[in-house]
């Protein structure tokens, strides 16, 4: 089992030792929610060797609602290093609010949100805003 998880691994450590500074970037996939235990394995084995995490939803494509992220299952690492500390109390407010929701719900009211403004920062000021009306 894990043996046969050597030479993957490595390849994808590789990330982390460029020589003289810059970075590579490699965009790994895995299935999910197969029935196959290797699968579970394989996936359990590399979720903790990544920076983010991006979880599609079968269901909101099915929907035809683009992107089909499954936004409660997906996100960032150390994202505080991304963000400002008021970027961040944001995201977390939204996590909060969404965080009763099912899936595709969840994704569908953001997206329905974020097409609403023009950017982040708009989007931001309004969900502030919202929140403090009650």
């Amino acid at each position: 089992g894990s043996a046969a998880l050597h030479k993957p691994k490595r390849f994808f450590g590789a990330a982390r030792k460029v020589e003289n500074g810059g970075s590579l970037t490699i965009l790994a996939t895995a299935l999910v929610d197969t029935g196959s235990r290797m699968d579970d394995v394989i996936y359990e084995e590399f979720k903790g060797t990544g920076n983010m995490e991006l979880h599609l939803d079968r269901k909101l494509a099915e929907r035809r609602t683009f992107p089909a992220v499954d936004i409660k299952r997906s996100g960032t690492r150390r994202e505080e290093l991304l963000l400002t500390p008021e970027e961040l109390d944001v995201i977390w407010a939204v996590r909060k609010a969404i965080h009763n929701l099912q899936n595709p719900e969840a994704t569908e009211l953001l997206l329905q949100n974020l097409k609403r403004t023009k950017s982040n920062a708009e989007f931001f000021q309004r969900f502030l805003a919202s929140q403090s009306n009650g």
